[in-house]
């Protein structure tokens, strides 16, 4: 019990400027968190021909790889950070992933690999709830939304440096080099955020008191709400296309449109950062402005953008320019990622603030197992079985079959909006 005291000493809420501080540097940390992730996509090509991979292995290295210890060891470590030290069990996370990265250079046979990319998820497990949560006691909840989305451009950011760092140091020396660098940086960081953030009290910003309760019993609480539910399996559907087409894309543009390594890598870099940091930042805000007028606005605002990314998405992958490619691409990459900030602000308001983490990990179980575990699997098997058919254009149509989660993300989400409203706290 002497921990969760601690954790709550603090009589006076921090400043404006160093809650600033905090959250710049959550974001450098998940920023890497993006960065480890998104470099496999970009280096799926050499990494395919050196260790004769199948697009089906590729996808699982992608995927079930990377989330099925990741997305089942959140929910204990979140209760760990919930109990102890949310910031503690943040910066050893990153040094567990930062160093599981720098041994996916090492790698000789998928095996390896696999085995890598399952330590890699272990670290990954417990960084991203207790960061939700540490946002969550250090604003307010009128500004909990944007807060969450500038948190959440660590997810363009360190995917475009993912794709840009990888494509480079790929081309001037060699794949390996780029998992071992990024692995060494993110070791370096790590003692760093221990040292400039501190542990945040529980419920500084809430008019809700805040009780004891057990950890577990975020999961009751969870269990009844049927807006728990539809949200985290709207977004798994979302993330099952949004994950599997940041894994694929890549590929597709070396395979289908003839661009190399480099030419690749500022291609996707340039769509990721362009439209991905409008998207995250517009979805923050629209969703603390409608949401402030009714809380189904924090589910129906993704809801609208799943739906309007569609088109665009099939558009930009038939197409046969490039230059049309990138144009038809940015506007969907940007509607993909409003859904960030409205509907982690909402699953943070689902429980009482001292289960925040919990709650937030839980979301993020399903949402990881289905999303990052099965999409870039489910697409890199659907290109292997439609290669027969259509060659090296078969990464093109399985793509475009994908976009149907998209749609069906968006119903869920519009199902959630009734619910929400009877569910929120706080």
């Amino acid at each position: 019990m002497k921990a969760v005291e601690m954790q709550t000493a603090p009589a006076i809420a921090p400043s404006r400027r160093y809650r600033a501080v905090v959250l710049a540097m959550l974001l450098l940390v998940y920023t890497f968190n993006f960065l480890d992730r998104q470099i496999l996509g970009i280096l799926a090509g050499p990494i395919k021909a050196e260790l004769n991979l199948t697009d089906t292995q590729l996808g699982a290295l992608g995927g079930i790889a990377f989330a099925l210890l990741y997305s089942t060891l959140g929910i204990p470590l979140a209760l760990l950070a919930d109990r102890t030290s949310r910031t503690w069990v943040i910066t050893i996370s990153l040094t567990i992933w930062s160093g599981f990265t720098a041994l996916c250079g090492m790698a000789t046979s998928f095996l390896q690999l696999f085995l890598f990319r399952l330590g890699v998820g272990v670290g990954e497990a417990g960084g991203v709830a207790p960061s939700y949560a540490v946002i969550a006691e250090y604003f307010p909840s009128h500004e909990r939304a944007r807060a969450l989305s500038i948190y959440s451009l660590g997810i363009p950011l360190g995917s475009a440096a993912g794709v840009l760092l990888g494509g480079y140091v790929a081309a001037l020396v060699e794949w390996r080099s780029a998992f071992i660098a990024v692995g060494i940086a993110g070791v370096v960081i790590a003692p760093l955020f221990r040292l400039i953030v501190r542990e945040p009290a529980n419920g500084q910003f809430d008019t809700a008191p805040v009780e004891k309760a057990p950890m577990s019993a975020a999961f009751g609480i969870l269990a009844r709400k049927p807006s728990f539910w539809l949200i985290s399996f709207g977004a798994s559907c979302s993330s099952m296309c949004g994950y599997g087409i940041a894994f694929w894309l890549p590929s597709l543009m070396q395979r289908s449109f003839g661009l190399d390594l480099v030419q690749t890598s500022q291609f996707y870099g340039a769509v990721l950062l362009l439209g991905g940091v409008v998207g995250v930042l517009a979805g923050g805000w629209l969703g603390d402005w409608m949401g402030s007028r009714d809380k189904a606005g924090y589910v129906r605002v993704p809801a609208i953008a799943y739906l309007l990314a569609v088109p665009f998405f099939a558009a930009g992958v038939l197409s046969s320019s490039v230059t049309a490619a990138f144009l038809l691409f940015l506007l969907p990459q940007a509607l993909s990622y409003v859904w960030l900030g409205p509907v982690l602000s909402a699953i943070q308001h689902l429980v009482p603030p001292q289960m925040r983490a919990t709650a937030s990990a839980s979301f993020l179980f399903i949402n990881n197992l289905i999303g990052i575990g099965l999409g870039t699997m489910i697409l890199g098997a659907m290109s292997d079985a439609l290669t027969a058919s259509y060659g090296a254009e078969a990464l093109r149509y399985a793509i475009l079959a994908a976009l149907s989660f998209y749609l069906l993300a968006a119903l869920l989400m519009a199902l959630a909006a009734k619910s929400l409203r009877r569910d929120w706290v706080g």
